[in-house]
């Protein structure tokens, strides 16, 4: 049986910290607050380096102020994933080399920039992640694609660069299509991670839009993940909402019971598996982490 851990996408979201429903009264900075959060759990996502480019220095910190074993999922780059990105998410060096006519877009994409700035992005996103990686401590970094990231070569092609180009890690990729899960599609696709060694995201989220996966436990590579964004089904596709009230909820006993088995079966298929809590409002995600571990022993 693989290893299983379970935490949260975040340890520092402002909702949690202001709910002082989690953190002792001792833990008031940062890396205090990490201190405890490693004393709680294995693992943790973090979800920053969605929102902008991580720095190596930050991962030095992670890997000195964690136990050995412990373990972080690395959220890639918005803009490796085709998500519209705000200039001010770029190194300040990168926006100044940019045209001017891009400098006054509020937000690009990344088939915007210029090749070699994109290369440059790349690499310093792979360099930051390495202090994590030599330590032991690197678990996967994430992918997360939009709802309107299709199947296709194209996109199946662009995956599969992305591979290469960070190749010494472990990749997971979360689809927000359901075009890539619907029935005459999913094995196809499915197959398609398996080959090339890539981790799929299993989800619980709400069903019936567009960009509802359902709820499948597969293990495609040596980590398999599952990834509990709520069930708000009110505030899914819902805009300008904060994250934290796009993933409102607060699991029942009786739902995460509906994972327990399945997470057991990706147990018995992948080496590790890592079970992560992205219901990220207050204290939601740690209390829903806390009782599914109690399920799972």
């Amino acid at each position: 049986m693989g290893r299983i851990l379970v935490g949260t996408c975040s340890w520092t979201d402002p909702t949690l910290i202001q709910s002082q429903r989690f953190y002792p009264k001792w833990a008031k900075v940062a890396e205090a607050r990490l201190r405890y959060y490693t004393s709680q759990f294995p693992i943790v996502e973090v979800d920053s380096t969605y929102y902008s480019m991580p720095a190596e220095r930050t991962s030095v910190l992670w890997v000195e102020r964690t136990a050995p074993d412990f373990l972080f999922d690395i959220k890639a780059f918005r803009l490796f994933t085709n998500h519209p990105t705000p200039l001010a998410a770029l190194p300040r060096d990168i926006r100044d080399e940019l045209p001017q006519e891009l400098r006054q877009k509020a937000s690009i994409y990344q088939r915007d920039v210029a090749a070699e700035i994109t290369t440059e992005l790349w690499s310093r996103f792979e360099r930051a992640l390495l202090p994590l990686d030599s330590a032991g401590k690197l678990g996967v970094v994430l992918f997360q694609f939009p709802p309107w990231f299709y199947p296709s070569k194209a996109n199946k092609d662009y995956i599969l660069t992305i591979k290469e180009l960070l190749s010494q890690y472990p990749l997971a990729i979360e689809f927000r299509a359901a075009s890539w899960l619907e029935e005459r599609q999913r094995g196809e696709t499915l197959s398609f991670l398996r080959e090339n060694r890539l981790s799929f995201v299993c989800v619980d989220e709400p069903q019936g839009f567009s960009s509802s996966v359902p709820p499948l436990a597969e293990a495609t590579g040596d980590i398999a993940l599952v990834r509990f964004h709520g069930r708000n089904r009110e505030n899914w596709e819902k805009k300008g909402i904060s994250a934290a009230e796009r993933f409102r909820y607060l699991y029942d006993q009786r739902e995460l019971g509906e994972w327990v088995p399945k997470i057991r079966e990706l147990a018995s298929k992948a080496r590790e598996v890592h079970v992560l809590f992205n219901n990220c409002y207050q204290d939601h995600a740690v209390v829903n982490a806390r009782q599914i571990s109690l399920m799972l022993e």
